[in-house]
C-alpha cells in the first residue's frame, strides 16, 4: 500500500455536514456494517472509531456527526462540540462534500477544516450519480482554491467507487509507528453500544418524516447464555404521542423495528439473537445536559 515496510497508524477524521455519506463511506472502508445510516440528518450522534489494519498499515477511521447549524438544544451542542473536537487529534482528514450541492452547513465544515494543520483530502461524493463529469469542474476548482493543499478524490460511498484510491492516499499520508490496535479489532465501542445504535437506525429508517429527533435507545440486559444473546433495548422518547408512533397499530412498528435490528444483530454478533423491545416516555431527555451524560453522551 505505501512503499515503506515500517508499519504506520494514526488517526483519521472524516467530517463533513449532516447526511453526506460519511458513515455510508466508513462501513465500505471496512466492509461491514458499523456505523448506522439512514437518510435523516443527524443519524450519527457520537464519534465513532472504525479501525482497519491491512498488512503494514492500520487506519483508525473517527466516523463523526455532521456539523450543522442548529445549536439550541443540548443535544445538538453536544454532537457539533464532539465533530470539532475530532478535527484537533487527527493525522489525517477526510472531508466529504456532494457532488454538486453546497450549503450553509457545508461552509460551517470548510471554516473548521481550513485551520487543520495537517493533511486534507477532499472526498467528493457521489461522482458515479453525474452524467457529465465536466459539470463537476467549476465546482472543484472553487474547493481547490478554498483548500489549496488538499487533495481532491472523487468517490461513491454508496457504490465504493475509488475507495482504493482513497485509503491509499490516507496510508501514504500516516505516520510511521506501531499498531494502537489488534489486527482484529474494529472498532472501539461495545457491543452494548452497537446494539443500541442498531435499534435507532431501524426506528430512524422506519419513521420517515414522522420521526421525532428526540429518540434514544438504551440497553438494559445483554446476556449470552448458551447459543442464544439476549438484549433488552429501552426506547426512550419524549411525549406519549411518540410512543404511540413508535409502537404503531396494534405493536405493528415496533415488532418491525425488532425483526429487523435483530437481523443485523444475529450478523455483527455471529450468535442467535433474543431482543425485547419497549418503549418510555422520558420528558426533556435531550435538553438536559445530565440525562444525556447518564445516557453515554459524554465528551470523549
Amino acid at each position: 500500500m505505501t512503499e515503506s515496510n515500517n508499519p504506520r497508524c494514526g488517526y483519521v477524521a472524516i467530517v463533513g455536514r449532516p447526511n453526506v455519506g460519511k458513515s455510508t463511506l466508513l462501513n465500505h472502508i471496512l466492509g461491514q456494517k458499523l456505523a448506522i445510516t439512514s437518510r435523516k440528518p443527524q443519524t450519527t450522534r457520537h464519534n465513532m472509531l472504525g479501525i482497519k489494519t491491512e498488512g503494514e498499515v492500520q487506519a483508525v477511521y473517527v466516523d463523526t456527526p455532521g456539523l450543522h447549524k442548529n445549536n439550541e438544544k443540548a443535544l445538538n451542542r453536544y454532537m457539533n462540540k464532539t465533530a470539532s473536537a475530532a478535527l484537533k487529534d487527527v493525522d489525517v482528514v477526510i472531508f466529504v462534500v456532494d457532488r454538486n450541492r453546497w450549503t450553509d452547513e457545508d461552509q460551517l465544515v470548510l471554516e473548521r477544516v481550513q485551520y487543520v494543520q495537517g493533511p486534507v483530502i477532499l472526498a467528493i461524493n457521489k461522482t458515479d450519480r453525474l452524467d457529465d463529469k465536466a459539470d463537476l469542474m467549476p465546482h472543484l476548482a472553487w474547493l481547490q482554491e478554498q483548500l489549496p493543499n488538499a487533495e481532491v478524490v472523487p468517490i461513491s460511498a454508496q457504490q465504493g467507487h475509488n475507495l482504493d484510491t482513497l485509503e491509499r492516499l490516507v496510508a501514504e499520508r500516516l505516520p510511521e509507528g506501531e499498531h494502537f490496535f489488534p489486527e482484529d479489532q474494529i472498532t472501539d465501542r461495545s457491543s452494548r453500544f452497537l446494539a443500541a445504535e442498531l435499534v435507532r437506525e431501524k426506528i430512524m429508517r422506519q419513521l420517515g418524516a414522522e420521526l421525532p429527533y428526540q429518540i434514544t435507545v438504551e440497553i438494559e440486559e445483554f446476556k449470552q447464555e448458551g447459543r442464544i444473546l439476549h438484549i433488552h433495548a429501552l426506547i426512550l422518547v419524549e411525549r406519549d404521542g411518540q410512543k404511540k408512533i413508535i409502537i404503531g397499530d396494534g405493536g405493528e412498528r415496533i415488532k418491525r423495528i425488532g425483526q429487523e435490528a435483530r437481523k443485523d444483530m444475529e450478523v455483527l454478533f455471529d450468535s442467535k439473537v433474543m431482543l425485547n423491545l419497549w418503549v418510555k416516555v422520558k420528558g426533556g431527555w435531550s435538553d438536559d445536559e445530565r440525562a444525556l451524560r447518564s445516557l453515554g453522551y459524554n465528551d470523549q
